[in-house]
């Protein structure tokens, strides 16, 4: 016997009387055509007023609409009792704090000890059924909030938002030398390094990118930034806060002594001389996904998700803030 989602249901208010169904679950439910085209292969897909009935017929004001998807699972992930610490939940989302240095989904030859690994687990453990839907990605040694859509049109409506540009995600970073103005605008098109194609480099040729920056604090060994992605490239804000001579503090792909940006000046140079030792006691790139805004699919609410600080990123603050004190002292 099919099992369903929890039904999406919407119902037909007076200015809508007399529209096809077919406009009603484009238009105003936002279901897209390769949705549409899944949910009428389903059994009991669409509804109203409780009967199944053609996307062709005309609706009235007042009439119930119900929209269903059968439930289904990562049959290709193996559950795995991995912790992982939850922000939000509902029937439609899931919402973490990824930890640093777990990756989000099995990859070829890492197919265990994933966040997909424990999240599944979680459901099953809970006899729930769901599919693992991340709406985006991090990098394995970035943490912070992280969306997993529980049904197809949670993941499409998410998904959809951040084509258009109205999800606001925001990063905190701790980087090496300071940025010349207090805020600004990274803009520089982003693609592999053709040398070592698991980088990325700013090349003219490349996909356009755009990263905002705003300057938190100045620490004579380091800075604190918030970013705002503008897009989503693969180590977007790496590769970008490099190009400007700011590269983040742990981040042994992106340095200027491999990286072969432009030449440092000397105050750049004496101040990475000096935070030599962050690099050590910091061994992974100091960026958190600090918070995420974007509109529920179902509630149709603007709600914000924050991640507190990480413990390795709040010593490292600390650090950088006892630094600043002991240069005040002298």
């Amino acid at each position: 016997m099919t099992s369903y989602y929890s039904p999406i249901t919407y119902i037909i208010p007076p200015a809508e009387d007399g529209m096809l169904l077919k406009t009603i679950l484009q238009k105003r439910m936002d279901v897209s055509r390769k949705l549409l085209s899944r949910i009428k292969l389903t059994e009991q897909g669409i509804t109203l007023n409780g009967e199944r009935v053609y996307i062709s017929v005309r609706v009235q004001a007042g009439d119930t609409v119900q929209i269903r998807m059968a439930t289904e699972t990562s049959e290709d992930i193996l559950p795995q009792p991995i912790p992982f610490d939850i922000l939000y939940e509902d029937e439609h989302l899931l919402i973490v704090n990824k930890a640093a240095g777990i990756i989000v989904h099995p990859t070829h030859g890492h197919y265990t000890d994933t966040l997909a690994n424990g999240i599944v687990y979680y459901w099953a453990q809970k006899n729930e059924r769901f599919r693992f839907r991340p709406v985006h990605r991090l990098d394995q040694e970035t943490s912070g909030v992280l969306v997993i859509a529980k049904n197809p049109y949670s993941h499409q409506h998410i998904s959809e938002q951040m084509i258009a540009g109205t999800v606001d995600k925001r990063y905190a970073a701790f980087v090496h030398g300071t940025p010349e103005e207090p805020y600004g605008d990274i803009d520089g098109p982003i693609d592999r390094d053709p040398e070592e194609p698991h980088r990325r480099i700013v090349t003219p040729d490349g996909y356009p990118s755009l990263t905002r920056y705003e300057v938190k604090a100045v620490y004579p060994s380091g800075t604190s930034v918030e970013l705002k992605l503008e897009s989503g490239r693969t180590h977007q804000i790496r590769v970008h806060m490099t190009s400007i001579g700011c590269p983040l503090i742990g981040d042994g792909m992106y340095r200027h002594e491999l990286y072969g940006i432009p030449e440092l000046t000397a105050a750049q140079a004496e101040q990475l001389e000096a935070v030599a030792a962050l690099d050590v006691a910091m061994t992974r790139q100091a960026l958190h996904a600090v918070r995420l805004t974007f509109r529920h699919p179902i509630l149709l609410q603007e709600m914000t998700f924050e991640a507190p600080m990480p413990p390795d990123m709040a010593a490292l603050e600390a650090q950088l803030q006892q630094a600043a004190a002991a240069n005040c002292d002298l």
